[in-house]
C-alpha cells in the first residue's frame, strides 16, 4: 500500500471524528439517544470496570450519579411541551433527594 492510499484510508476513517460532526452530534443528543447510543454504554461500563478494579469510590459515585441523574431525567421529566404540575414534578425532585442523599451517606457519613 503506498503512501497516498494510506493517506486517503486515514482521512475516510477519521472524517467522522471532525469538529463539526461531534458537535452537531451532541446538538441533536437527547437522553434517550444517548443511553441507547452504544458507544456511551462502553464507555459507562470502562469506567464500571475501571472503578471496580482500582477501587475507586468517587469514579463509582460519580458513574451511580451520572447514571441516576439521566434515568431520572429520563422517565420522570416532564415531556417537552407539558405543562409544571406537581404530579410531574414531584417524582422528580424526589428522586434528586434520594440520589443526593445517597451520595451524602456515602461520601461523608460511611467510613471504610
Amino acid at each position: 500500500m503506498d503512501k497516498q492510499a494510506l493517506l486517503d484510508k486515514t482521512k475516510e476513517t477519521l472524517t467522522p471524528l471532525e469538529t463539526q460532526n461531534i458537535v452537531g452530534f451532541l446538538k441533536t443528543l437527547s437522553v434517550k439517544s444517548a443511553m441507547e447510543h452504544p458507544l456511551f454504554l462502553v464507555l459507562i461500563l470502562l469506567l464500571f470496570v475501571f472503578g471496580i478494579v482500582k477501587r475507586s469510590k468517587f469514579v463509582l459515585l460519580a458513574l451511580f450519579a451520572a447514571v441516576s441523574i439521566m434515568l431520572l431525567v429520563r422517565f420522570f421529566a416532564p415531556a417537552e411541551g407539558d405543562a409544571l404540575s406537581a404530579s410531574s414534578t414531584l417524582p422528580f425532585a424526589f428522586g434528586g433527594l434520594a440520589i443526593g442523599g445517597a451520595l451524602i451517606y456515602f461520601i461523608f457519613i460511611k467510613a471504610e
